[in-house]
């Protein structure tokens, strides 16, 4: 099912910034080192899906990202500029890269939600107006505008969920990092979320999107990196996902597409390099294998 719908609302974010780390490393004080070595890289209007076990380093990969957590060794890097991380650089880097938290809790503290998305912008010192119109513009893009005057402890969690995703929006930014943004959804507030999302994209925001849940990676995603004993391995979704090896030692499981097409070209009823990311993608190869062998 394609996510992407019409919105005409003004531009968000400059298209064309690139969010990068060359090998980095990243750990806590007193603890084990969790990222060794990580080479990612974000391109520019690509849906990033960032997967891996509990523990596996995804949520610090996104602070480091973020800015949020200093790396060890390494750098990240946005354009090809490293990321400089004196308050006043920090300050500028949050301005372009912005990161949601998977617990809306842990973000959403104001009062009621305008006040809360308003937070970020009024912290840049903007005008009154300009405030207004990019908390205007953020709450239309997750279509939460009947929210505006919620008291954010009366949300529920779903509307928690998206209203912090609305305070990140109104800051801008080029490059929009979730941590596990459909958790605790169900499929309607998945699909809420998912088409709020594609607004976001139309107007120039790149997402990547850490998730537990390899069907929606495949069917969402056009890259994805997956996090394994503190390192990364990227590429095209349908082929990260469809390397056994690597999806077994991640402790994560293969997509039912992928799973029902190799189980398929097994019986001979589909080519053995289908890669359906999706219902429509497997109807579309089996109707090719059709057409081919009548």
């Amino acid at each position: 099912m394609s996510h992407r719908e019409d919105c005409h609302h003004p531009p968000l974010a400059a298209i064309g910034q690139r969010l990068a780390t060359t090998a980095l490393h990243a750990a806590y004080p007193g603890g084990p080192p969790v990222l060794t070595g990580v080479d990612l890289q974000v391109g520019a209007g690509r849906r990033t899906a960032l997967l891996g076990a509990n523990g596996s380093g995804k949520t610090t990969l996104l602070r480091c990202l973020s800015g949020g957590h200093q790396p060890s060794a390494g750098e990240v890097q946005v354009d090809g500029r490293r990321v400089d991380y004196s308050r006043k650089g920090l300050r500028e880097h949050r301005q372009r890269v912005q990161l949601v938290l998977q617990d809306p809790d842990d973000q959403l503290f104001s009062a009621d939600v305008t006040q809360d998305v308003s937070f970020g912008p009024m912290n840049l010192g903007l005008p009154v107006a300009e405030v207004r119109e990019r908390v205007a513009e953020a709450l239309a893009l997750l279509g939460i505008e009947h929210l505006a005057d919620r008291p954010t402890h009366q949300l529920s969690y779903g509307e928690r969920k998206r209203a912090a995703t609305a305070g990140a929006v109104a800051m801008r930014p080029a490059v929009l990092l979730l941590d596990e943004p459909t958790a605790g959804l169900d499929p309607a507030g998945v699909e809420e979320m998912l088409g709020a999302l594609t607004r976001l994209e139309e107007h120039g925001t790149t997402v990547v999107l850490a998730t537990h849940e390899v069907d929606l990676a495949l069917s969402w995603a056009d890259d994805a990196a997956v996090v394994v004993d503190g390192t990364v391995t990227q590429g095209l979704v349908e082929e990260v996902l469809g390397d056994d090896l690597l999806v077994a030692r991640a402790r994560l499981r293969r997509p039912w597409p992928l799973e029902l097409a190799a189980r398929l070209a097994r019986a001979g009823l589909l080519d053995a390099d289908a890669r359906p990311r999706d219902v429509d993608g497997l109807v579309a190869a089996l109707s090719g294998r059709a057409a081919t062998t009548s």
